[in-house]
């Protein structure tokens, strides 16, 4: 019977174009399949939206703990990419303790800053239409995540920067990675480099952040235990 609910819901869903009496129409024909109570598009969008809620506010508490991003291997922010070489180098010249710092500072910095994150994804899931929370609930395991990462990264990353170049100074993240860059570029011979160091600890701690609430999603969809609230058991329970 619930492989009947979803070939009904999957019909009026064929390329997202449903109306709302088409999805209410949906609704009864996957309440009858369940024998459930009426489960209305209102209580659909509502439960995902608590979905949400509920994974951004776990997830953003896991990384603003101290050692939440340093000590996760998955979020962990390293030494920029870019500039490897920069690393390479001030360990050849025994520096390694230096840059070791730095990468701490970093993600100490991430961690700061994601104290302030759920308010700001909570705004961002406002802007769900009933299509979105539709798509989402027939998604995959990390669609409702992918909706925040499609419709709010640019949003999110002018937000956040502010936010994370605050926590970077407050822990001496900024002075560090100066101090590094400046001695690599008195070695002789070396390119200078000057990267944003800014733009890419906001990038890998909003990347952080989404991680975690993919998780979390992934979580309430497939283990009911997860599912803390009536409204979140009714919801999900017709997708099981």
């Amino acid at each position: 019977m619930k492989n009947l609910a979803i070939v009904f819901l999957s019909a009026a869903l064929i390329l997202g174009a449903c109306t709302s009496t088409q999805i209410n129409q949906t609704l009864g024909g996957i309440n009858d399949a369940l024998g459930n109570e009426s489960l209305t598009t209102e209580q659909v969008v509502a439960g995902l939206k608590e979905a949400l809620i509920k994974g951004i506010t776990t997830g953003s508490s896991q990384a603003s703990r101290v050692d939440g991003y340093f000590k996760n291997p998955k979020i962990k922010i390293p030494f920029p990419p870019d500039v490897q070489r920069v690393e390479e180098k001030l360990r050849q010249i025994g520096m390694g303790n230096e840059v070791d710092k730095f990468v701490m500072t970093l993600n100490r910095g991430a961690e700061d800053a994601a104290k302030e994150a759920k308010p700001i994804f909570v705004n961002a899931i406002k802007s769900m239409t009933i299509q979105d929370a539709w798509g989402i609930l027939k998604g995959n395991n990390d669609a409702a995540t992918q909706y925040l990462i499609r419709t709010t990264s640019g949003q999110l990353k002018a937000k956040f920067k502010p936010v994370i170049k605050n926590s970077l100074d407050k822990v001496n993240a900024t002075k560090y990675y100066g101090d590094i860059v400046t001695t690599y570029n008195k070695v002789p011979f070396v390119e200078k480099v000057n990267p944003d160091l800014d733009d890419y600890a906001t990038d890998k701690a909003i990347e952080g952040l989404f991680y975690l609430v993919a998780q979390e999603e992934a979580k309430i969809r497939k283990d009911p235990l997860a599912r803390t609230t009536d409204l979140l058991k009714k919801v999900f329970a017709a997708q099981d």
